[in-house]
């Protein structure tokens, strides 16, 4: 699940919207207990449900939850699953990353605990070039999941693809052929533009080399090219393609680690860098961020001061202006300022406690 798909969930809204979310296991005997913990949650939802409304003002609720529970096949599960449910609206989604165990009934879904599981996973786009079709992945990790609904896959229909070529006295087919070759993948790289500005994740290109060299000599995303996987693999499941991806995606991330120390580091020469959660995140809301590195397994329980302006710590969920997570605020508000967030190792950032800011300006 993307950010594109978050947003078109988000568009289904109406009190009662009801998510059910829980971590699920890839392997037995643990998987065995994911059918129950989810029995149990349909359960506590729907006591919930009737203990606020009548059974005729929620059965289209409730039958909706029930049908979609019977569509969860758990030998496909990963590593969380969700169900979105309302009167007009039902999904469920098969997760590569951990999502708490939760019931959740508001005017709109909540997205919130997907959202921050997002932020923290290794994720990367993945673009099978061909001619029929290139497809792109969504990859999380050693899963790749197809994304069939931002306008791929795209075949290529021209003369060179689909049709034929032309024939005839003066034509020289093979530049003819590498022409609209050209052509297709700008398209492809037309595609991918809008999917690149709402999630803007690092890309892995895949395909044979004749292809790559016009993909890459058209592309407006070369900067984002994280790694290349040389060969056809049309035919290629999307899970043996993980297992051909994720070490190539795995030694990107590394070098891009290090890509970005080198920028922190020559930010902090230059002083344009900013250190500690409280700075951090009043510059990253004043839009400033260009590049955000935080340690993994950094968490800030937040409140506000009294000016709003400044944070402070905070154990307690129920103080006024309580933010369960401000370094995961932090991150969705670069992000959707067009900036850039990376992770690097605890204890990596100790000077600057644990999260440090590049400075646009």
């Amino acid at each position: 699940m993307n950010r594109h798909e978050i947003a078109l969930v988000l568009q289904h809204s109406g009190y009662p919207s009801l998510t059910i979310s829980l971590p699920t296991h890839r392997t037995s005997p643990d998987k065995r207990q994911d059918r129950i913990r989810l029995r149990n949650l349909i359960k506590e939802a729907r006591e919930r449900l009737l203990a606020e409304f009548s059974q005729r003002e929620v059965e289209p609720l409730l039958t909706r939850l029930e049908s979609l529970s019977k569509e969860v096949h758990f030998r496909y599960t990963l590593d969380g699953l969700i169900l979105f449910v309302n009167q007009d609206f039902g999904a469920k989604y098969y997760l590569p990353y951990t999502l708490p165990e939760r019931v959740a009934i508001a005017d709109t879904f909540l997205t919130r605990d997907l959202v921050f599981a997002m932020n923290r996973a290794k994720r990367y786009w993945v673009l099978a070039l061909s001619e029929k079709p290139t497809r792109l992945y969504e990859g999380a990790r050693d899963t790749l999941v197809e994304a069939t609904d931002v306008g791929f896959p795209l075949v290529h229909e021209g003369p060179g693809g689909e049709q034929s070529l032309p024939g005839g006295f003066g034509i020289k087919k093979s530049a003819y052929r590498d022409e609209r070759h050209r052509q297709f993948f700008r398209l492809v790289d037309e595609t991918l533009k809008p999917v690149m500005v709402e999630d803007p994740l690092p890309l892995v290109i895949v395909g044979v080399d004749r292809y790559q060299s016009f993909f890459k000599e058209v592309t407006t995303h070369g900067e984002h090219i994280l790694a290349t996987l040389n060969g056809s693999h049309d035919k290629t499941s999307p899970h043996k393609l993980a297992q051909l991806v994720w070490p190539l995606a795995q030694a990107g991330f590394a070098e891009l680690r290090q890509q970005n120390m080198a920028a922190l580091n020559a930010a902090i020469g230059e002083q344009k860098f900013a250190s500690t959660i409280d700075e951090v995140w009043r510059l990253s809301n004043e839009g400033r961020a260009r590049l955000l590195v935080v340690e993994e397994d950094f968490h800030f329980p937040a409140k506000l001061d009294e000016t709003g302006l400044h944070l402070l710590p905070a154990d307690d969920p129920a103080a006024p202006g309580f933010i369960p997570d401000a370094v995961d605020d932090v991150i969705e508000t670069v992000l959707s300022k067009q900036g850039r967030v990376v992770f690097c190792d605890n204890g990596q950032l100790e000077p600057y406690q644990r999260i440090a800011l590049v400075l646009r300006y």
